[in-house]
């Protein structure tokens, strides 16, 4: 066998190894489904599942636990004393952070307004009226804290049968602190919540840290 046979006969074997061992070396991905006591994949270089899902829980389950007790109007019904949960309008997700949300964006937005549906100590008014409302009004969501755009946005809801109490923005932010080849990224979901009527102020947040580095041993050297 002269050199170039050689060459080539071991460049196919390679190939077929390669197939075999990893299912195909080039044009293929696979999939599983992660089970629920599975934990989330962590990211290699920016935040994903791994960093918003406990940012959320942790951020939400402090607004609702601190407004549980303030945020209930008691009704009467004879001796029984009903609770009735204020009505907030949920604006958005402000990304402020040094990595692009993607579609984290809608998601996070998502998760925030399934739990304060589920909560029942707010009553949220829907994102599909509140962006009619936005048309109408001509109004973007930043401008909503001027006093005078608030009262008009919220006449809108009224007129369509929502009375808006509160309303809610979300923003993420991060801070990046640099070790030679490693990093470590903080992460921070910020609640704030205000009343549309008393322009009262709350604000609840969480924190996240995470590590980034070039090598294996980078965790090990650092922390």
């Amino acid at each position: 066998m002269n050199r170039r046979s050689f060459l080539t006969a071991a460049g196919g074997l390679a190939s077929s190894l390669c197939a075999v061992a990893l299912g195909g070396c080039r044009g293929h991905q696979f999939g599983h489904v992660i089970k629920g006591d599975h934990p989330d994949l962590v990211g290699s270089h920016t935040a994903g599942a791994e960093v918003f899902n406990p940012l959320v829980e942790e951020a939400v389950a402090k607004l609702l636990e601190r407004q549980s007790v303030t945020v209930y109007e008691a009704s009467y019904q004879g001796a029984e004393v009903l609770p009735t949960p204020k009505s907030i309008c949920f604006v958005g997700v402000e990304n402020k952070s040094m990595e692009e949300l993607g579609d984290f964006k809608d998601q996070i937005y998502q998760q925030i307004d399934t739990m304060l549906v589920q909560s029942e100590v707010f009553q949220p008014i829907s994102r599909r009226v509140m962006d009619a409302a936005l048309r109408e009004t001509r109004l973007r969501p930043d401008s909503l804290l001027v006093p005078e755009n608030m009262r008009t946005f919220a006449a809108v809801l009224e007129q369509q049968g929502q009375p808006l109490h509160y309303l809610l923005y979300a923003t993420i932010t991060s801070g990046t602190t640099v070790r030679n080849q490693s990093q470590q990224r903080d992460y921070l979901l910020t609640l704030e919540m205000v009343n549309v009527r008393t322009g009262a102020y709350d604000k609840q947040s969480a924190e996240i840290s995470k590590g980034y580095h070039k090598s294996r041993l980078g965790k090990f050297l650092h922390y």
